[in-house]
């Protein structure tokens, strides 16, 4: 089965990062499913039961997106409370998200140094993404940690660090993907 990958940014055709890495999971149209929801729902009216069959479909979640204020974007929040319900996603009687291989792929515009106790945000990114983390074990899935791109924010986009950095992300991407 496929990989579903639920992207989540509002300005995707300015993104950098977050966009060449839905064009290295294109490569691979068998292995990946790139999901696109504020392509998807623009007027943000989530259609739940086509969401959650979509997930069926697929052993293994990812979800990508752009920090916002140390969060999602806020469409993410929307589809997870409307999407993620009692009784398919948890309860007694819920399974469908049981053992489900489910990580994140973020980007941040602070720098690595930022986010540890002694950086500028004194936490770290595994701290900051914890209420995903503990949703996720909420619903009994298998949270496999993240992959992030640091410095989003920081650092020159076209430079030559930074282009080289880009693409070192995008492969390990997938193998953080195919590894999960």
């Amino acid at each position: 089965m496929k990989t579903l990958v639920i992207v989540t940014h509002p300005n995707i055709e300015t993104s950098v990062v977050n966009k060449r890495w839905i064009e290295e999971l294109r490569k691979y149209p068998d292995k990946y499913t790139v999901h696109d929801l504020h392509k998807a729902y623009p007027d943000e009216k989530i259609n739940v039961e086509k969401e959650q069959q979509r997930i069926e479909a697929h052993d293994k979640l990812i979800f990508q997106f752009p920090l916002y204020w140390f969060n999602s974007p806020p469409l993410l929040k929307k589809w997870l409370d409307e999407v993620f319900t009692y009784g398919w996603a948890y309860g007694s009687k819920s399974d469908k998200l049981r053992n489900r291989k489910i990580a994140l792929a973020v980007t941040a515009g602070g720098s690595e140094r930022d986010y540890n106790e002694d950086g500028k945000f004194h936490y770290g990114l595994d701290r900051v993404l914890s209420p995903f983390e503990m949703t996720f074990l909420y619903c009994n899935a298998d949270y496999r940690s993240f992959h992030a791109f640091y410095g989003t924010e920081i650092e020159t986009v076209g430079s030559t660090d930074y282009l080289k950095r880009l693409d070192i992300s995008s492969q390990s991407y997938i193998e953080f993907i195919e590894n999960m």
